[in-house]
């Protein structure tokens, strides 16, 4: 069996993901009109922003899995970054609209005297089928970020969650509708309002660290150290720099080895190193090292 590209990993799960979004985006749009809930209109709108940021990440695979070429010496990841940004971007909007329809209903109902009609058990269902639905995509584009290396997935995957809590919020304000609270659907939308606004701020500060080449996680960097170690002819461990590329790591070091060692053993003792970190920690996608002179002995 052939191995997926990472590239071909992406375009296939974002297709998946976007069939499903169309298909949440018909049932909640329809469940809110004839339903008659403002809660879920609002979710059948943040299922047709899920539908375009979809398009958005297939697009961003494509650039971000491309080859190495004259102008991009270090790839196109970071390009892939740079999406999980936008999505991040696009989830705050999102919050945003939902907060602010919210905050007009409660304003008018207890304000301006406006009713809030209940809305039909058919939305309630909806909400309940929304949940498990991107419960199962939370899960199945977690897993193929991870295979694809891919932020811009993982966002999406986090985007996932955000929809199940704005899900929950519109079940409970529903419910709450039904049973004769009007106002809990609008409240109801103004904490899943915070709750996705976090969301998206997360995303966008995911984003922000890998463009910015922040440093790998400390487990990763306490593996690196222990395999140096572990080299017997390496006499100390001088450097240690890592950085994130995307969903990848550079790695940096510089150690110390018997001055005295031809130029050849030297080479060698350096290069089943650089292997066997890329080997044993498959995050790096590269590890450069500089070969310093030791103790004679």
């Amino acid at each position: 069996m052939i191995q997926e590209t990472e590239g071909r990993i992406i375009t296939r799960t974002s297709i998946v993901i976007m069939i499903w979004n169309v298909f949440l985006a018909v049932i909640k749009l329809l469940a809110g009109i004839l339903g008659k809930s403002s809660a879920m209109i609002s979710d059948a709108v943040n299922s047709i922003s899920d539908i375009s940021t979809n398009v958005v990440v297939m697009i961003s695979g494509r650039f971000s899995h491309k080859g190495r070429d004259d102008d991009h010496p270090y790839g196109h990841e970071k390009f892939d970054s740079m999406v999980s940004i936008l999505l991040g971007v696009a989830i705050i909007i999102t919050a945003f609209e939902i907060g602010k329809a919210a905050v007009l209903l409660l304003w008018g109902y207890f304000f301006q005297n406006q009713s809030i009609a209940p809305p039909h058990y058919i939305a309630l269902f909806v909400a309940v089928a929304t949940i498990v639905i991107k419960e199962f995509l939370y899960h199945y584009t977690k897993r193929n970020a991870k295979r694809a290396a891919s932020p811009s997935l993982d966002a999406q995957a986090i985007d996932h969650r955000g929809d199940e809590i704005a899900s929950a919020g519109a079940f409970i304000g529903i419910g709450g509708s039904i049973l004769g609270i009007a106002f809990m659907e609008p409240i109801a939308s103004l904490v899943i309002c915070g709750f996705v606004m976090r969301l998206g701020i997360r995303v966008i500060m995911t984003g922000i660290s890998q463009v910015v080449d922040q440093s790998a996680q400390q487990k990763t960097i306490d593996d690196i150290v222990a395999i140096v170690l572990s080299h017997e002819e390496i006499q100390k461990l001088d450097v240690c720099r890592t950085r994130q590329f995307g969903m990848k790591i550079y790695v940096d070091l510089e150690i110390q080895v018997n001055p005295n060692l031809p130029l050849f053993e030297a080479h060698e003792i350096g290069e089943r190193l650089h292997d066997e970190i890329e080997e044993k920690i498959p995050d790096v996608i590269h590890c450069m090292i500089h070969i310093n002179p030791g103790i004679e002995k």
